[in-house]
């Protein structure tokens, strides 16, 4: 067999942004059941098609902590499965409509809920994400990347709380999936110097950038200094193919637009069409149009892959790596047909030379450079820090950093405590102030006004259950606390005296 040119690995994150009513779990929201039902289900579903023909070491995959605990909780299940039935109901009403085109994405609709539904009640509703996602761990088909426990942009914590959050996070992981990642894609890949010190005290070993951290230098894993974690940089050229700011494949004509709909159904039926066509004007869905265009697409993505791997080899006289990552919800969720586009591109790269793997296989191949010094960075606009740490949201930054010293204050002063429910609550609820997507949603002008109510409501309740520790009422504080966890119930394993 030829020696492979090099290596791919695709890296996916499944995260939920807050899109939740105030301080409860997001659980009855339609962007949960949506994504569930469009892109988590489905990309699993593709993996265990793969593995079932004997594949292994597919690609790696991160779940943030708070939605592994979301779709492993029987509530949340429930309500996915109950949002699955009306999907079938306004499939069938759909299908009482004149228009042919109407008629025809009701069958498909119909067809995709009952077969959601036979799986929701098959193995979900019993066993949860864990149960579904474990065989495809322990087999090696996937790798599975940990992070922090609340989604927090790290650079910006104190350290203590930092080292929290990422000790409860993989610990949750260990806790449902029997191992503990020895990688993990922090939050908005946020890099400050030193927090290698951190995650190898963790026993983190690896981690992701984004390419300009590396100047697009990201043909090889680098090590941080003497510290021994690797880090990974995503590489944009072959990124951007997918899911470019400007262009990328789910913008071509053929697919199913995102941001049209048939009101009266929720449904999505028109294609693309082009960039500046009205919704009115926009043609019907044709999934025959789209499978042609998943595989030119796909086909291009393996050619472009192929391409920066020669110019790699030529590079540096040896294989290269292209690390291409992804939010997990780009694959059927944003993008409908991206799931079978990923399944055509990870049956397509190997049968033309290329090697699929994951971050650990890369490391296993040889794929590794020489040491680098990192400045701060990010994945967000700028790629530095700004969509966290700016003007805008200075507010809530400040809001942020004062519940941190405030919560190492009290947990301060009670050391060598026994454990205290009133006390693991207040870290829960710290924790959560401290969530990347509160600034993000402010500065990108998504939900701001519902991103500060989350926010305050979390430092309010902090606040008050911090005012009632201090005050030696312990009865009140446990009361209030129970109250707490019945409205989030995150995290049954966090301990504050590992704060």
């Amino acid at each position: 067999m030829t020696e492979p040119v090099g290596t791919v690995a695709i890296v996916l994150h499944t995260h939920l942004p807050w899109v939740a009513h105030a301080g409860a779990w997001p659980v009855g929201e339609e962007w949960l059941h949506q994504a569930f039902t469009g892109s988590w289900r489905r990309v699993l579903g593709l993996l265990e098609r793969l593995a079932g023909e004997g594949r292994r070491d597919l690609l790696t995959l991160g779940v943030t902590p708070v939605l592994a605990a979301m779709l492993d909780d029987p509530y949340c299940l429930g309500e996915v499965h109950t949002w699955a039935g009306n999907w079938q109901l306004r499939a069938e009403d759909l299908a009482g409509r004149r228009e042919p085109h109407l008629r025809e994405l009701a069958s498909t609709e119909f067809r995709a809920a009952t077969e959601c539904l036979a799986d929701l009640e098959a193995r979900w509703l019993t066993g949860g994400l864990s149960t579904v996602l474990r065989p495809l761990v322990d087999a090696g088909v996937l790798e599975l990347l940990g992070g922090p426990a609340t989604h927090p942009f790290l650079p910006l914590l104190a350290e203590p709380v930092a080292r929290a959050q990422l000790a409860v996070g993989l610990d949750d992981a260990r806790l449902r999936l029997g191992r503990t990642p020895a990688g993990i894609w922090a939050p908005e890949c946020g890099y400050a110097p030193g927090l290698e010190r951190l995650y190898a005290a963790a026993g983190v070993d690896r981690f992701l950038v984004d390419g300009p951290a590396l100047h697009g230098d990201t043909a090889a894993a680098r090590p941080l200094g003497d510290s021994g974690v690797l880090c990974f940089g995503r590489d944009l050229e072959v990124t951007y193919r997918v899911w470019s700011p400007r262009s990328g494949y789910p913008g071509a004509p053929e697919y199913r637009d995102f941001h049209t709909f048939d009101h009266p159904s929720g449904f999505r039926p028109a294609r693309v069409t082009g960039r500046r066509v009205p919704p009115a004007a926009k043609r019907p869905w044709d999934p025959a149009l789209a499978a042609a265009a998943v595989r030119r697409d796909a086909a291009d993505f393996v050619d472009v892959v192929r391409r920066r791997l020669r110019a790699l080899q030529h590079r540096h006289g040896r294989p290269g790596l292209v690390v291409a990552c992804y939010d997990t919800e780009l694959f059927g969720h944003w993008w409908y047909e991206g799931p079978a586009w990923l399944e055509a591109v990870l049956r397509a790269l190997p049968a033309h030379g290329v090697r699929v793997g994951t971050l650990r296989g890369a490391v296993e191949s040889g794929h590794l450079g020489p040491p680098v010094d990192l400045a701060a960075s990010s994945w967000g606009s700028g790629k530095d820090w700004r969509v966290w740490d700016n003007p805008a949201v200075a507010d809530l930054a400040a809001a942020a950093a004062a519940v941190q010293r405030r919560l190492g204050s009290v947990l301060g002063a009670r050391s060598g405590r026994a454990r205290d429910p009133a006390l693991d609550q207040l870290v829960r609820e710290a924790f959560l102030v401290t969530s990347s997507d509160w600034a993000f949603m402010v500065t990108k002008g998504s939900a701001a006004s519902y991103a500060r109510r989350r926010a305050a409501e979390h430092t309010a309740r902090f606040t008050r259950l911090a005012d009632l520790v201090e005050s030696g009422d312990a009865g009140a504080a446990q009361r209030y606390a129970t109250d707490l966890r019945a409205v989030d119930g995150l995290f049954g394993h966090l301990d504050a005296r590992t704060v």
